[in-house]
């Protein structure tokens, strides 16, 4: 993959965080790091098509960069559909096994900050409450490799998956990350 579809690739995932399933984007996300980028556009294409999220015109040139597909455009991106803070109502699940194991990795992946917020469904959300990480990276880091790898070793280690969004530290980001950035609780840092 070049540098340019790379920076599309990673730049498209990030803006439909919070308007795609969690597992369809990890799925679309794990499918180009690891050298399928048909299937992660017919992922991508068929689940934009099924749930009826259109894209921005800017996001639909950043699909369009890397397939030929026909795409719907809408005219903005739709306003987060999640409450986040910092955190969770009683009776959420402990994250401190999640914070530990990703911790541990994230230097080895770029990391600089590691944070983590409780996400709670507004209408319209595709996903449930639940705990949502963001890793701030390096200017170096390579994002769909750390998402990947970060993402693996939670599962291998503890069985969970939980959302995780991998930004690079100082670039502006789209609204799901600056939302769940705004109410985080920072858990590790360099």
């Amino acid at each position: 993959m070049d540098a340019q579809t790379y920076a599309a690739i990673t730049d498209l995932c990030a803006r439909l965080a919070g308007r795609l399933e969690d597992d369809i984007l990890r799925s679309v996300r794990e499918d180009y790091f690891g050298g399928e980028p048909g299937l992660a556009e017919a992922t991508l294409l068929l689940t934009s098509q099924h749930e009826n999220i259109g894209l921005t015109r800017e996001e639909h040139d950043l699909l369009r960069s890397t397939s030929d597909d026909p795409v719907p455009v809408i005219d903005e991106v739709p306003p987060v559909p999640y409450r986040f803070s910092a955190d969770g109502p009683a009776g959420a699940p402990a994250p401190s096994r999640a914070d530990a194991v990703l911790a541990a990795d994230a230097a080895r992946h770029g990391g600089r900050r590691l944070h983590r917020a409780w996400r709670e469904p507004l209408d319209g959300a595709p996903d449930g409450a639940k705990w949502v990480y963001v890793l701030e990276t390096s200017e170096t880091a390579n994002v769909l490799g750390a998402f990947a790898g970060l993402s693996a070793r939670l599962w291998v280690a503890l069985r969970e998956k939980w959302p995780l969004e991998v930004v690079v530290e100082g670039r502006q980001l789209p609204p799901y990350q600056t939302a769940a950035l705004a109410s985080a609780r920072q858990i590790w840092s360099v």
